[in-house]
């Protein structure tokens, strides 16, 4: 078969986490209701800090900023997987898929690197708590939102460039619900030796580091509560962390679970179903994390709806 790589008429086969007739309307239902979940809870979130003054500090400007990612993240794959359920169609377009894959990768890192800017956040605001509103004043918060864009902007736009230069077979089947940028190259009929090396290159600098950078904060974290006589003190101190430390250890968890079952049982049904964790069910639960640990959160969110119920 001659490959192909014609962007006017090239398109890719998705292959979905069934092909059985009778599963797709149960999929649809499910994945409506957890996309309709993720992106209202969410925006509550989001309208909640917005609204409260009293919200109005660096961690939830950060969290603010974690719930909108959250819903760009989770608008990235399922509505073109629910129109191709609605559909009976498997195909993606080659614009389409790239498109996917640049706006799921720069998604995916923003979110890491929130995750990472948090951490630093309560780093500052235990270890440092004199010098907080010096250290984390408005311009570095802004500062630090917009390095994290840029960087992942650039980072996948040079993905996007390096996967431009390989060709595929016409209708090639991608063994996923959604355009994922390891399981394309996997696929792809040209050489891609550049583009695996600045994959895992990236994946190690953007991902690994940032990591490490949460391991470092809380490490500093647990030292200067062990130096803290009062065990309220130490109990206030690291409370305002317990929402933060359940959503990394969601995020991370999902993740290393994709790559390792991957790893273990090398099959794509498998994998696909572990990706649902970390692209559909970790931005579904985030605010219901934040929301249900954090009575700043819920106050708002009661102001909130309660303004919303009685109206203008």
């Amino acid at each position: 078969m001659e490959a192909e790589n014609d962007t006017d008429i090239s398109q890719f086969l998705l292959r979905g986490l069934s092909e059985d007739p009778e599963l797709q309307p149960v999929l649809f239902g499910l994945f409506l209701s957890m996309y309709l979940i993720t992106v209202v809870g969410n925006l509550l979130i989001v309208l909640a800090v917005g609204s409260d003054p009293r919200l109005h500090t660096p961690m939830y400007f950060f969290l603010c900023n974690l719930s909108f990612v959250d819903i760009c993240f989770i608008s990235t794959t399922i509505p073109k997987m629910l129109v191709n359920i609605r559909a009976q169609n498997r195909k993606i377009s080659y614009i389409e898929c790239l498109t996917q894959v640049y706006f799921f990768n720069t998604y995916c890192g923003v979110d890491n690197f929130l995750l990472t800017i948090m951490a630093y956040d309560r780093y500052v605001a235990i270890c440092h708590p004199l010098n907080y509103t010096v250290i984390m004043n408005p311009r570095l918060c802004v500062l630090l939102v917009l390095m994290s864009w840029i960087i992942m902007f650039w980072v996948s736009l040079i993905q996007i460039l390096l996967m431009k230069r390989l060709t595929f077979y016409l209708e090639t089947e991608i063994p996923h619900f959604f355009c994922e940028l390891t399981k394309i190259l996997k696929v792809a009929s040209s050489d891609t030796l550049v583009n695996n090396i600045f994959l895992y290159v990236g994946t190690a600098l953007l991902g690994v580091v940032p990591f490490m950078g949460i391991l470092f904060s809380y490490s500093r974290i647990v030292s200067s509560l062990m130096k803290m006589s009062s065990l309220a003190s130490k109990y206030k101190a690291f409370s305002t962390c317990g929402s933060h430390l359940c959503v990394v250890s969601l995020f991370y968890g999902t993740v290393l679970g994709v790559y390792l079952s991957s790893a273990v049982t090398h099959s794509s049904h498998e994998g696909m179903v572990a990706s649902v964790m970390y692209t559909v069910v970790t931005p579904m639960l985030n605010p219901f994390i934040y929301s249900l640990r954090n009575e700043d959160v819920k106050g708002a969110l009661g102001r909130l709806l309660s303004r919303a119920a009685s109206g203008p």
